[in-house]
């Protein structure tokens, strides 16, 4: 039976009562949506006819509109209150017909994709010799001499996304500024099959835009060897690749509104967009479906947290970040209002727990518990909230939370979970054609609804908000 505490403590008796036994007061709630969320079968149901009916959003796309009402209308059919669709500006990248080949030693067809938002090559193409690295370091070595005229390959050791992802962001501009005229990048992936990887690159201000495009691992291993042996490699890149104006969009958001601190907000929730290849189902339709389900099934079970749950669907994740900008922008002074954001946007693979932490997605939270921004207490808090979930192996709370679309927020103080999962084949489809629903095992899937359902509920109904426990 959930305790409560008697209405006439004031806020300072109740900051200095004993904490809340999190396992005696929740752990009846806890099992009830546990078990509601491994029969769910409408999560799933929804994720399907996000990606067979609607498909993949890249941000400014007609696609990306009709899932934006789609996704209000199936909020309301749960039942949220204060569903809204608020306007964002996006960018629009638009990818176009694409292609490359190597002309020398031997013709052949180079399995590429372009690299989001990157510019276009002339509609001749781009023909040049091509100089292989491994590093920015042997970039830098080579010297202007070198390299400009040249394309540059960039095929470092894959020794994890957030170690590697640098030579697809970074990669263009480096290159540019020793002259080469376009850059190739190993795909963003420890195993392929001839599949290539897409992903934002950038741009640096007084540097040349250049074309950028990524290779399957295999078609980068095997440029790489042939220069290594000193054979000249000649590759013709063609790319209509081209930005338009920026393009009315959305975020989409409702609520269950707290039963007596409807002003205090956990949010949660992930992106809508996508890039324009593939179904967007483990990134990021699985984050959004799965954060719907997991708080339709507190309110269909009846529970009624203190605080309001706010589902937010952010827009423009991939190519921008505008949907998480926005909403920051949008909630103005009540930020300090926000209790806790809760982002998953790591596929649906079988959840292991949360990061959590404050500070931002590469801030202080990146770090040891003294380094995270939240008192131990207030960690400790998160374990015992944790343990709600041993059950299903689900609750391992860890140092470092958040995510793209709510690190604006967590950069203003909100503390953040992020959703971990096992990661074993994430970044086999991530970005790729191969982004499909048949990827999504349904009791993963509905593993995570567990896990979201319990760790929203209990943060919005504790009676402490995790900033107040020292």
């Amino acid at each position: 039976m959930k305790r409560t505490l008697p209405l006439i403590l004031c806020a300072g008796s109740l900051l200095s009562a004993d904490p809340v036994n999190i396992g005696e007061t929740y752990g009846a709630a806890a099992k009830r949506l546990i078990d509601a969320a491994l029969v769910d079968e409408d999560g799933m149901r929804r994720l399907q006819y996000l990606c067979d009916r609607i498909g993949n959003r890249v941000s400014g796309s007609a696609s990306l509109e009709r899932a934006i009402q789609w996704a209000a209308s199936e909020m309301k059919a749960v039942g949220l209150e204060n569903v809204q669709t608020p306007s964002v500006k996006v960018p629009r990248w638009v990818r176009g017909q694409e292609s490359a080949i190597m002309l020398e030693p031997v013709n052949k067809p180079l399995t590429m994709i372009g690299l989001g938002m990157s510019v276009g090559t002339p509609k001749e193409g781009i023909t040049g010799n091509v100089v292989a690295v491994s590093s920015f370091d042997e970039l830098t070595a080579l010297g202007r001499s070198q390299v400009e005229g040249k394309i540059v390959l960039f095929n470092p050791p894959w020794l994890g996304y957030g170690q590697t992802v640098m030579y697809r962001t970074g990669g263009p501009a480096a290159a540019a500024k020793l002259g080469a005229k376009a850059v190739l990048v190993r795909s963003m992936t420890g195993t392929s099959l001839q599949t290539p990887h897409t992903g934002a690159t950038g741009y640096q201000d007084g540097i040349p835009k250049i074309p950028a495009a990524a290779l399957s691992v295999e078609d980068a291993a095997m440029i790489q060897r042939l220069t290594k042996s000193g054979v000249p490699v000649q590759v013709r890149l063609s790319m209509e690749a081209h930005q338009d104006a920026d393009a009315d969009s959305h975020n989409v958001m409702g609520e269950i509104r707290g039963r007596e601190k409807p002003d205090e907000v956990v949010v949660l929730g992930g992106h809508i967009d996508s890039w324009d290849i593939g179904q967007g189902a483990n990134d990021d339709g699985s984050g959004i479906m799965a954060t719907l389900e997991a708080v339709a099934l507190i309110k269909k079970l009846g529970l009624h947290p203190r605080r309001t749950i706010r589902v937010v669907f952010w827009v423009n994740e991939e190519n921008g970040g505008a949907g998480g900008r926005a909403y920051r922008q949008m909630i103005g002074d009540q930020v300090k209002n926000h209790v806790a954001a809760i982002e998953m946007d790591g596929g649906a693979e079988r959840p292991m727990g949360f990061g959590f932490g404050a500070g931002g997605e590469e801030g202080p939270a990146r770090g040891s518990v003294a380094a995270n921004s939240v008192s131990p207490a207030a960690f400790q808090r998160a374990v015992e909230i944790g343990k709600l979930l041993a059950a299903i192996e689900g609750g391992q709370i860890t140092p470092g939370g958040g995510g793209a679309d709510i690190g604006p927020i967590m950069a203003d103080g909100v503390p953040g979970f992020g959703v971990q999962t096992v990661g074993t084949h994430y970044f086999d489809w991530h970005h790729t054609d191969a982004d499909s629903f048949d990827k999504i095992v349904p009791r993963e899937f509905q593993l995570n609804v567990a896990a979201l359902a319990v760790l929203s509920y209990v943060v919005a109904d504790m009676p402490e908000r995790f900033t107040e426990i020292k």
